[in-house]
């Protein structure tokens, strides 16, 4: 291992234990490492209680009403709204809800209590009069929260957690559409014989049947090992709790470890129907598991996610005003900078991917927005969540040549010649690394034009035709120099190498590229000229209204670059 040259550090890692020593996972023949994900579970945000309770500054009604409706037009038919025996804000949104006609009919309403008689009955009250309501009740089940916590041993806890679920039930006594939910909190460190003996006995006292199913909701309240032992974890309760047909199983990750969603991910391969956490990732210290990376994971996999991030921008926005806390550049699929490139062997590489999209769709004969995407360095195509081609590549110090050339395609609809693309280039890299800055797509036009464009008078007209060609004026300056001649030539461009070789300077025109720039009265014609000056290679860029002029131009341009000949 010589070439592992890491010491040890002074970190005091031995005061922690392996999740080996702290719970048992009774599953040595798992299933789910061999399963795909072919079809989205029933998504379940909790961002109006779990997500507000973890806000500095919890929501005020105004900001949970419109959270609220966003949840509602993505798509959620299940949606955790809050904890109302805990806050009085919580009791009235839940009673506006019931009394204002704001939830859709096909959407249910889920409310989070505590195992507690008083705090049950309060959360009863609070939903009367909606039609599709689940009652979630939860308890901590772990040992350090049983003793340290509760003050309870496992028989004691147990009876404390029938009694409650018994007011939940009576409480529901003549109601239809209500059903009920239970999570042992701390799951992932319950002894699994443990969870499974109070879950069963709750699904028997609810008299759980297939039409009125319960849910046991099994959450990773802290995360304490890698997903891959979670996923046992909701295997064996998936392949071992009773009157399977008639449970929904449930989970809600955490991300302690920064696994929450390898955790919902595998945990829906294991078994789990339902997936409850919070849009971006928000909830306690590091978050609960984010439902729009999860969604758009199974999108971008072909699978529906039956969730619409169609304008995730919006999505974005709105929980960023409710919340109050910004969604990071980098977040999966909703940051600001997911979908951009600064690095040019990347945007070299999207680059010639859309063109391979874009002429692959042309000859299938469909529109490229619904064509198959594979695009290097793009797992999704921007615009399936409403972003735009604009900010997928942008150009700074770490950028190349085809960055460069893909703004300016974009922006202004010409493709520089592929010899100028490098030669532009490193100019650019140049100016932004003087700068430190990255570059718009109107910075690179005008850094174009001020490195390669003539900037004198040019003045030229046909005087006459006469045999052997036309006779032409042409008057012009470069630099401090004038040049005023009359030169018989078959057309303007040799017209004026003509009259420059006759002035002392020979040119040789070795390639001409012509596109226009802008559409209708605004259009002009933009010329890429390289050229032989004497010995030198050199590029002219000519931007005018006149083809004939823009390609005059862009000849004296690239002559005025050129290195002016020693003397003799």
């Amino acid at each position: 291992m010589n070439w592992n040259r890491q010491s040890p550090s002074p970190m005091p890692s031995h005061r922690y234990r392996p999740h080996t020593e702290r719970v048992p996972v009774p599953i040595t023949e798992r299933r789910w490492p061999t399963r795909q994900l072919t079809e989205a579970p029933l998504w379940v945000p909790v961002d109006l209680r779990d997500g507000n309770q973890a806000l500095a500054e919890p929501m005020d009604p105004a900001r949970k009403r419109r959270l609220f409706e966003q949840l509602v037009a993505m798509g959620y038919k299940e949606i955790e709204v809050g904890y109302p025996s805990a806050s009085r804000t919580d009791f009235d949104f839940v009673r506006d809800l019931a009394t204002g006609d704001l939830v859709p009919d096909d959407v249910t309403i889920v409310v989070f209590t505590a195992a507690r008689t008083d705090l049950v009955e309060r959360t009863h009250e609070s939903v009367r009069g909606l039609p599709n309501v689940v009652l979630h009740m939860y308890t901590a089940t772990a040992p350090t929260w049983r003793s340290v916590v509760l003050g309870h041993d496992r028989k004691s806890l147990h009876r404390l957690i029938l009694d409650a679920a018994a007011d939940v039930a009576r409480g529901a006594e003549g109601r239809d559409g209500v059903r009920f939910e239970f999570s042992p909190e701390v799951f992932n460190l319950t002894e699994p014989d443990y969870v499974l003996q109070v879950c069963d006995s709750l699904t028997e006292l609810w008299d759980a049947s297939p039409d009125r199913p319960v849910i046991h909701n099994l959450p990773a309240t802290v995360e304490i090992s890698t997903p891959n032992v979670y996923a046992d974890q909701i295997e064996y309760m998936h392949r071992n709790l009773s009157r399977r047909e008639s449970v929904i199983l449930s989970v809600h990750p955490h991300n302690d470890r920064g696994t929450g969603v390898a955790c919902g991910e595998l945990a829906v391969l294991a078994g789990a129907q339902r997936v409850e956490g919070c849009l971006f990732g928000n909830g306690e210290r590091t978050g609960n598991v984010d439902l729009v990376t999860l969604a758009l994971n199974l999108h971008v996999q072909g699978v529906d996610p039956m969730i619409d991030f169609s304008d995730i921008d919006t999505v974005r926005r709105t929980v960023q005003y409710c919340n109050r806390i910004d969604v990071h550049p980098r977040h999966p699929y909703g940051g600001d900078l997911v979908y951009t490139a600064f690095s040019g062997t990347h945007q070299d590489a999207i680059k010639k991917g859309f063109a391979h999209h874009r002429a692959a769709a042309a000859a299938a004969g469909v529109d490229p927005d619904v064509a198959p995407w594979d695009v290097p360095y793009l797992p999704i195509d921007p615009h399936d969540v409403g972003r735009d081609y604009e900010a997928v590549i942008r150009v700074n110090s770490q950028s190349g040549k085809g960055g460069v050339a893909y703004l300016l395609q974009e922006r202004y609809g010409v493709e520089l010649p592929r010899a100028l693309q490098i030669d532009f280039a490193r100019r650019v890299q140049r100016a932004t690394d003087d700068g430190g800055t990255e570059m718009t797509a109107a910075q690179l036009w005008k850094l174009l034009h001020d490195n390669y464009s003539h900037r004198g008078d040019l003045d030229w007209w046909a005087v006459e035709h006469v045999e052997g060609g036309d006779r032409l004026r042409v008057r012009a300056t470069l630099g401090d120099r004038a040049l005023d001649c009359d030169v018989t030539a078959g057309g303007p461009v040799e017209a004026l190498t003509r009259a420059l070789g006759e002035s002392g300077t020979e040119v040789e025109v070795i390639d001409l590229s012509q596109q226009s720039v802008g559409t209708g009265r605004d259009a002009e014609a933009v010329t890429f000229a390289h050229c032989r000056v004497g010995e030198h290679p050199t590029w002219g860029v000519g931007l005018d209204r006149s083809v004939t002029a823009s390609t005059l131009r862009a000849v004296l341009a690239a002559v005025s670059r050129a290195p002016s000949p020693a003397p003799a």
